[in-house]
């Protein structure tokens, strides 16, 4: 399953350098599959939408640091644990339960993204 940031975020941004995905984004920024990754051209979303990797996608959220599913690998292949969750100070990081992905649709996502 991906990671997801709760309302209680603070806005602290510990979260954000670690991501090996380049997943999490400051609330009200807009993001893309290409930031920090070696997709380019088209990429299939987990909606069935293609969209281009170097294209800004609307923010998830406005007001705190969120993100995107579509990049989240939980660390699996980088971390033994997700390292958002590991350094959050108000413990924001929790497993999405909207989104239940097996270790190896993970490790599949993360090749897809670092090619």
């Amino acid at each position: 399953m991906a990671i997801m940031i709760t309302d209680e975020c603070i806005n602290c941004g510990a979260c954000e350098p670690e991501c090996p995905n380049n997943a999490i984004y400051e609330g009200g920024v807009t993001w893309a599959i290409a930031d920090g990754t070696t997709v380019t051209g088209m990429y299939k979303l987990e909606t069935g939408a293609e969209v281009a990797a170097d294209a800004d996608n609307p923010p998830i959220d406005e007001d705190v640091y969120y993100i995107v599913p579509d990049k989240c690998t939980e660390c699996q292949g980088f971390h033994e644990e997700p390292q958002c969750a590991a350094v959050c100070p108000v413990d924001c990081c929790v497993d999405d339960p909207e989104r239940r992905e097996t270790e190896e649709e993970l490790l599949s996502k993360k090749s897809a993204l670092h090619l």
